[in-house]
């Protein structure tokens, strides 16, 4: 097992310079630069190249890559050019928003998917299962940020029962989190509707029933626990989703989180700290699948005999 973390975790440096490249690259690639915006509109042209070499953006463009890659590589993630503080002062600074945002819709998702899939596979071709299936496709299909503001149109502007958009206390994460936990919950929904449908049919709940195992029991005891393993798959990738997926929602809904301060590094040209933002955004995806990996183990044991070779 500790071999197997291990790899994982230098199978994660690779990824990370490939990451920081392509998004290094594209930034460059874009239109304009935050020398615009930052130089006076009667700045000369020595001024203007004064300032790119103070903020390090002289040179070719493999020369930028690289020194921010050595200082990458140390740990530093470079100063952000636009609010000139350090990228990772300014990302803990903001993570605990999205991270607070991403766990409110995890729980909204499995609170309204795991019930409603169970439900459906129990109760499998009734009108149960049918409006399961309805419900698990619309939330799959509506765009976030079309039900975010549907939400702020019924909730907050027409019942005026909650804000439209800030942080602050209870009322304010409500919004958002269903809005941001809508898709994920419709994809959770599917997947536990077919992993219980595999279970249940399955010889050994026949014979639980007809040594006089209650329904519930037999479904909450002995189905549930042995569909787990492609609905901690989802989950673990479902929360690394709602943490990537948070930019349009946090937009909608002035959300101070890291996908709203993404989009303002991007729309800003602050190559620096768009990159720094996506690199970490990386890191904690990888790390969450690794946990998901070392969670089968826990449901499984022929998963951790594999581990162990």
């Amino acid at each position: 097992m500790y071999r197997y973390i291990l790899k994982r975790i230098l199978m994660m440096i690779p990824v990370l310079i490939a990451v920081s490249f392509v998004v290094y690259f594209l930034m460059d690639l874009a239109p304009g630069d935050i020398i615009s915006s930052m130089a006076p509109q009667d700045a000369t042209e020595a001024e203007i190249e004064m300032m790119r070499e103070e903020l390090g953006l002289n040179g070719p463009l493999i020369q930028r890559y690289f020194r921010y890659l050595g200082n990458l590589l140390k740990g530093d993630m470079g100063m952000s050019l636009s609010l000139k503080r350090p990228v990772a002062e300014v990302f803990f600074e903001r993570f605990p928003a999205t991270l607070q945002l991403a766990l409110a819709a995890t729980v909204v998702a499995v609170v309204i998917a795991i019930p409603l899939g169970i439900a459906a596979a129990t109760h499998h071709r009734s009108f149960l299962d049918g409006f399961s299936m309805v419900t698990a496709m619309l939330g799959v299909s509506m765009p976030g940020f079309w039900l975010a503001l549907l939400l702020i149109m019924w909730f907050s502007l027409g019942l005026k029962w909650f804000p439209s958009g800030g942080s602050g206390d209870f009322k304010h994460l409500v919004l958002p989190s269903l809005a941001l936990g809508a898709g994920q919950a419709g994809t959770l929904t599917r997947i536990t509707r077919s992993s219980m449908l595999d279970v249940i049919r399955q010889d050994y709940l026949r014979t639980a029933r007809a040594k006089g195992v209650s329904e519930k029991q037999v479904i909450r005891k002995h189905a549930l626990k042995n569909a787990l393993i492609p609905i901690i798959t989802v989950f673990g990738s479902t929360f690394g989703n709602l943490l990537g997926g948070a930019v349009a929602i946090e937009t909608v809904f002035s959300w101070p989180g890291i996908g709203r301060l993404t989009v303002s590094a991007v729309n800003t040209r602050d190559i620096t700290l768009a990159t720094g933002c996506i690199i970490m955004f990386t890191v904690i995806l990888t790390v969450t699948m690794l946990l998901v990996d070392i969670a089968y183990a826990f449901v499984d044991p022929r998963i951790k005999a594999q581990y162990t070779k």
